[in-house]
């Protein structure tokens, strides 16, 4: 292990927004002598890979074993600096001075421990940049007994004292206090050093103030520095900082913050912000022993939530925050990268999808069944993926254990669930469980946008393959006609085409059969012409093309039905008997037919289908997009 006069601590969470600025600001940091360990805690993101990159060292440990107090004495252990500095992963150093400033007043034996000043950003609410105003003032300080206070978001401290007494691991917070009461009872020196410091941006939501508040006062309590006193003390101070607040939002010269927003946002932040801080520390105060219970504490400490497109019935879908489902034996945890929007998606919108009218399927769900992703982790008994993978979904998922399933009947599977549509929430969400049966890895360098398109394609292969089973000849090349240049109907082409068929595709838009120009596809809206082709895709759904190709096609002609829902309507089919046609159905896929997609996909041409991609969050306009069907395909990102 290398001598370093510093060792930076950085303990994270889901810190990959904020943690590349932190390294590269530390890494210009004009005291030359440091390492820095990045704590990594569970984190669901590219925390991991980003530390990897950036830090000297990355220490993992699971989030069921987290307290901010072991996190630190796991990676102080792991140091060999003389002085350890600990920094929050969401700060950002004020400039290179930083570092240097901060440890200069360790060197005197009789300091203990060193704390900067933390100042808002942009980002910032504007009631705790007034409350950071407060705290960290513009003059250098040296703290006595009995006033006890540190923080670790931005401090010091001499390893050799740390030795003597680790950072108390049972603390929900507050370590950093109990640590700097511990040695000023011993006395030794507490110094505020307003030079050292930094930006702290904490974005949270009203849920994560509360928590937040509520485990410093649960440790507050525990530490002995409020007590039940505070519990009515509390909401006067905070509803006299609300005033206070409003007088510095008046102030002629500037509110000295940097937060955005009007007024009147202001007042209503103030408002909620004061709130839910009295909410918290209330709580925290009166609070039972909340580190007997293992799930409680890991709601405390860690925030599982991610944010979701959930439709609540019909018509009414929103873009909000739920929680992440538990990974269980068998099952997966995905970071979902892209989810493409099906028709499909659009009809459990509207409420017109037959599971929804016949009760087979339920609201409230998550959509979405084309998507792509990479594993973060993965559950006991999950042996053929690991975090980092990149990876696709089936979206008909079976039992595996009945008669129908023994014979691969999967459709036919009474239990099945598919995902984003039936029992069981899909990828319109930044992470999403499922059984690890289901998923398969790609290949290193695969696209992950393009990898959207495995789920379709492997439904145009199955239906494929069926209509194959009717071929005599399997390799001569077929004459084959494509109705409807939808995705579906797109990729039938594209498919047939790198077979070595002979591909023309109908379709009435200009602009979808302008998407196979330059291809060896022919393109047609000439229904007429239906006569010319002895094998046929319908991909539409529409039963006036269904219609058509019934009476048009040629005697001996196969047909394959893909375009779904068709309208209840009066069809004849005595075309069919009495010209020895073939009618083959087909819907979904299954593994090995997404094993055939993966392998296929990097062979065709797909531009077309990636031309529009929006964050998740514009939801509700790629739906409208998908409607009007100026674009092949709408690809959601997760941003």
């Amino acid at each position: 292990m290398s001598n370093f006069e510093v060792s930076v601590i950085i303990r994270t969470y889901n810190e990959e927004k904020y943690l590349p600025d932190l390294l590269e600001a530390i890494r210009l940091q004009s005291f030359p002598n440091y390492e820095i360990i990045v704590v990594d805690s569970g984190s669901l993101d590219r925390t991991r890979e980003i530390a990897e990159q950036g830090a000297d060292r990355l220490v993992k440990m699971q989030s069921g074993d987290f307290t901010f107090g072991y996190a630190l004495n796991t990676g102080i252990q792991e140091a060999s600096g003389r002085f350890m500095v600990i920094v929050s992963a969401h700060t950002l150093p004020l400039n290179p001075e930083w570092l240097g400033k901060l440890i200069d007043p360790l060197y005197d034996d009789k300091i203990a421990m060193v704390y900067g000043k933390q100042l808002g950003s942009a980002a910032s609410k504007f009631s705790e940049v007034q409350d950071m105003q407060r705290t960290f003032g513009p003059k250098r300080q040296v703290l006595r007994p009995p006033r006890f206070f540190a923080n670790n978001a931005n401090s010091a401290v001499r390893k050799d004292l740390w030795q003597q007494h680790p950072f108390d691991e049972s603390l929900l917070g507050l370590e950093d206090i109990e640590w700097a009461r511990y040695w000023m009872e011993r006395d030794f020196q507490v110094v505020y050093e307003p030079e050292a410091a930094l930006y702290h941006i904490h974005e949270e939501t009203w849920r994560q103030v509360r928590r937040r508040y509520y485990r410093e006062a649960v440790a507050a309590r525990r530490i002995g520095i409020k007590g039940l006193s505070n519990v009515l003390t509390t909401p006067v101070i905070e509803s006299a900082y609300v005033f206070f607040d409003l007088i510095r939002m008046m102030t002629p010269a500037g509110d000295g913050s940097v937060s955005e927003g009007s007024f009147f946002e202001k007042v209503h932040e103030s408002i909620l912000f004061r709130t839910n801080k009295s909410i918290g520390t209330v709580k925290g105060l009166l609070g039972g022993p909340v580190m007997e219970n293992s799930a409680t504490k890991q709601s405390i400490l860690f925030d599982r939530g991610c944010n979701a497109v959930v439709i609540h019935g019909p018509g009414r879908a929103s873009y909000e925050e739920v929680e992440i489902p538990e990974v269980k034996p068998g099952d997966v945890l995905i970071r979902v990268a892209y989810e493409a929007v099906c028709a499909t998606d659009l009809e459990i919108y509207d409420g017109s999808l037959g599971f929804y009218k016949n009760g087979m399927a339920h609201y409230p769900i998550i959509p979405g069944h084309e998507f792509s992703g990479r594993i973060v982790a993965a559950g006991p008994n999950v042996d053929h993926l690991q975090a980092g993978d990149a990876v696709v979904v089936e979206c008909i998922q079976t039992c595996g254990v009945c008669a129908e399933c023994g014979r691969e009947n999967w459709i036919a599977c009474r239990d099945r669930a598919e995902m984003g549509v039936l029992n069981r929430n899909g990828g319109y969400a930044e992470y999403v469980v499922v059984p690890g049966r289901y998923v398969h890895r790609l290949p290193g360098d695969f696209d992950l946008k393009k990898a959207c398109l495995c789920e379709p394609l492997a439904v145009a292969l199955k239906g494929l393959k069926r209509l194959r089973r009717t071929w005599l000849a399997k390799k001569e090349p077929k004459r084959c006609a494509v109705v409807g240049a939808g995705p579906l109907g797109h990729l039938c082409a594209r498919v047939l085409g790198i077979w070595g068929h002979n591909v023309t595709v109908f379709d009435r838009s200009p602009l979808r059969r302008g998407y196979f120009q330059g291809a060896e596809i022919q393109v047609s809206d000439d229904l007429t012409r239906l006569k010319e082709f002895d094998n046929l895709i319908e991909a539409t759904g529409d039963p006036e093309a269904l219609d058509s190709i019934l009476l048009e096609s040629p005697a001996g002609a196969t047909i394959l039905l893909l375009g779904l829902p068709y309208a209840r309507r009066k069809f004849t089919f005595e075309s069919i008997v009495a010209f020895d046609k073939i009618v083959v159905g087909s819907v979904g896929s299954s593994a090995k037919h997404f094993e055939k997609a993966i392998e296929l996909l990097p062979q065709l041409e797909a531009e077309a289908f990636l031309e529009k991609i929006l964050p998740l969050s514009e939801f509700a306009k790629a739906w409208e997009l998908a409607r009007s069907d100026k674009h092949l395909k709408i690809i959601l990102e997760m941003v």
